[in-house]
């Protein structure tokens, strides 16, 4: 089993990586920081049979370049799209309007570009599976994350146009969508975070619905029936149950 899986060096891409790893897959590690993308490939249980490429996804020549020579090494059989920006956005700012067009590029435009280079060759074979990372965040937005709520609700629709192009080619798409999940990306949060799973838990949870070729997963379930009692409450009613909530932190807060 070979795997193409991006964001791989924390949270829960590094957790996904140790949970197909310990199965035995060949991984492609994509990750920006190439200390700590090596540090964290060197410290799996088989380092010597994964590549690392230290990139940007938002870098689409880049990361052509690392899909097509992981591809060249043997047909990938699961490519991943898991790399992520969270951060809070209100276009309130004009400052945060760039923030705004940098989580697309992450969360939406450079999923696109991960899968791009695998669906000829998985076509050719007539076999290949594509995940993409998105959230329950995706639902419903939320006050101060207007560039994360909508990239993810862009990603998830994306996902199920993809999942309708590749089938007729044998190529399943599989969206995952996490609740909380205890990760640097959401250490941050101001605010009480229902049903939190612990990255490794996660992953072991969503390696099994990939696995599995489900189309779309909710994990853990309990934020999947939340999220939808969410969406279809009166907007007057849902702006009072979030009354008071904590906002994610801006860029500019975090000195970022």
């Amino acid at each position: 089993m070979r795997i193409f899986l991006t964001g791989a060096s924390s949270g829960i891409g590094a957790a996904l990586a140790r949970e197909f790893d310990a199965l035995g897959a060949e991984l492609g590690l994509v990750g920006r920081n190439p200390e700590k993308l090596e540090a964290f490939a060197a410290s799996l249980g088989h380092p010597g049979r994964h590549r690392s490429y230290a990139l940007d996804v938002a870098d689409r020549a880049a990361l052509f370049a690392a899909a097509r020579d992981f591809e060249a090494a043997g047909p990938t059989d699961i490519v991943i799209a898991n790399a992520g920006i969270s951060i809070g956005v209100k276009t309130e700012f004009e400052e945060d309007l760039d923030v705004m067009e940098r989580v697309y590029r992450t969360n939406v435009l450079a999923m696109a570009a991960t899968f791009h280079p695998f669906i000829d060759p998985m076509r050719r074979r007539g076999r290949g599976q594509f995940v993409g990372i998105a959230s329950v965040a995706g639902i419903r937005g939320l006050p101060g994350s207007e560039a994360y709520c909508s990239s993810k609700a862009a990603a998830i629709s994306y996902l199920e146009s993809l999942r309708n192009d590749v089938h007729k080619y044998g190529i399943k798409v599989t969206t995952i969508s996490p609740g909380f999940v205890r990760t640097p990306l959401t250490a941050k949060n101001p605010y009480r975070m229902p049903f939190i799973l612990e990255a490794d838990e996660f992953a072991r949870r969503a390696v099994r619905a990939i696995l599995s070729e489900v189309s779309y997963r909710t994990i853990p379930w309990q934020m999947g029936l939340l999220a939808k009692l969410l969406r279809i409450l009166p907007n007057a009613v849902f702006d009072a149950v979030i009354a008071g909530r904590g906002e994610k932190p801006r860029a500019k807060d975090l000195g970022a």
